[in-house]
């Protein structure tokens, strides 16, 4: 019988990679709480069409048929989310926010799927961290957004990062630039992989972003959005960049920088950082002011970003960067079975009740304390307390430390205060 293994694309987070996503979302969390956004957990089911109308059936997750679905009934199905921003908007609509104070700031962390080719910090399950504003057309709230994910990525000790900008321009202007890119693409067809091929026909955006041999020669000379923006998509893309020389804040302009989501207007950036390997962006995001009317809502402006959990992981991994070590119990209860033991058992929750971390040396049957020792050792445990007949007769433990220091004889009832001093 061949052993189980875990899925294909999917990984188990074991404790060692647990705590740098421990430290990642403490303190995206205490930033988002800073900047005044709330939290809310939306459904990993969603109706596909929500993502159909929302993120657009011309996006990878519909033509490369990413998503995981099911059938409900005959003409229903449900989609597992490959991301987050859709159901933001969602929920946002179908529970009354635009009665709320606008705007409104929400976050959240969990997981989202895909099935996408396993790549180096990306997996089939993975988790990400949203912030999004809805609500607001205001410049400054996509400075809010940049700065706050570029400031988690501070925290961490990330080095060298600056914004990637672009403009995508809106419904007004757009299509008229769309139009020059695909002339321009056309004329070079015979230089084009069969994959950007594909992409011209459904969505030419997606080819800025080709990573296909000799692109970034012949994407050299394609027109920039930037200098095809209609009056008010450039006056928000100026003042975003005022705001930002402002602040003082780092960043370049990424003419190729679209995204591969079709919601995205005006906006679109990626946080960079040095010293991570090949892949420099941590995470992604943009406006999306058309979403809401695409889902069947009212006209709502939207700007937020998405970072996946596990490519933050990797980066700090490729920087040398390492959280905190956690607490880890420094007392061992040895006991010899029997009364003994039960009386470890009771010490050992007097002792956690009191805040001090301790171990208890499990045996079913009676266990030799050099067994014991080793597996204090192996712990790193500092001191080990031994309840033995004769200390039970005397209502005491006997208390080694590991340091080599002398073992004293204990009272039961003293022992929590002598450990806390």
């Amino acid at each position: 019988m061949t052993t189980i293994q875990r899925a294909k694309g999917i990984q188990d987070v074991l404790p060692k990679e647990r705590r740098f996503c421990d430290l990642i979302i403490a303190k995206a969390t205490e930033l988002a709480h800073l900047y005044g956004f709330q939290r809310i957990d939306l459904p990993i089911l969603e109706y596909t069409e929500l993502y159909q109308r929302g993120v657009g059936e011309g996006s990878d997750f519909f033509v490369q048929k990413e998503m995981y679905t099911l059938e409900e009934s005959e003409d229903v199905n449900i989609a597992m989310r490959p991301e987050f921003t859709a159901g933001f908007m969602r929920a946002y609509i179908q529970n009354g926010m635009s009665s709320w104070p606008q705007p409104v700031k929400l976050y959240t962390i969990g997981p989202a799927f895909r099935r996408e080719r396993q790549q180096a910090g990306r997996y089939r399950q993975h988790s990400q961290f949203n912030c999004e504003i809805l609500g607001e057309t205001d410049p400054a709230a996509d400075v809010e957004v940049m700065l706050l994910a570029m400031n988690l990525y501070r925290a961490l000790g990330f080095q060298g990062l600056t914004f990637q900008l672009n403009s995508t321009g809106c419904p007004v202007c757009k299509p008229a630039y769309i139009e020059k890119l695909t002339a321009y693409l056309e004329q070079h067809l015979d230089k084009l992989a069969d994959i950007d091929k594909e992409r011209l026909q459904r969505n030419p955006l997606r080819v800025l972003d080709s990573k296909e041999p000799g692109m970034d020669e012949l994407l050299a000379d394609a027109p920039h959005i930037v200098d095809h923006l209609c009056d008010d998509c450039e006056t928000h893309f100026a003042d975003l960049r005022g705001l930002l020389d402002a602040l003082d804040q780092s960043y370049s302009i990424n003419f190729r920088l679209v995204r591969g989501i079709d919601y995205y207007t005006k906006t679109v950036f990626e946080v960079w950082a040095e010293g991570i390997g090949a892949q420099a962006a941590v995470c992604g995001g943009g406006r999306y002011d058309g979403l809401a009317e695409d889902i069947g809502g009212p006209p709502t402006p939207g700007v937020g970003f998405g970072s996946g959990i596990e490519r933050i992981v990797l980066g700090m991994q490729e920087a040398g960067l390492e959280p905190p070590t956690p607490e880890q119990p420094t007392v061992l209860v040895a006991h010899f079975g029997g009364a003994t033991k039960a009386a470890a058992v009771q010490l050992t929750f007097q002792l956690r009740a009191a805040g001090i971390g301790t171990r208890l040396a499990f045996a079913r049957d009676r266990r030799s304390m050099k067994s014991q020792m080793r597996e204090a050792n192996k712990h790193d445990v500092q001191t080990v307390l031994i309840l033995g007949d004769s200390e039970l007769e005397q209502q005491a433990v006997m208390v080694r430390p590991l340091d080599g220091g002398k073992q004293t004889l204990i009272k039961l009832t003293n022992i929590i205060e002598f450990l806390q001093s």
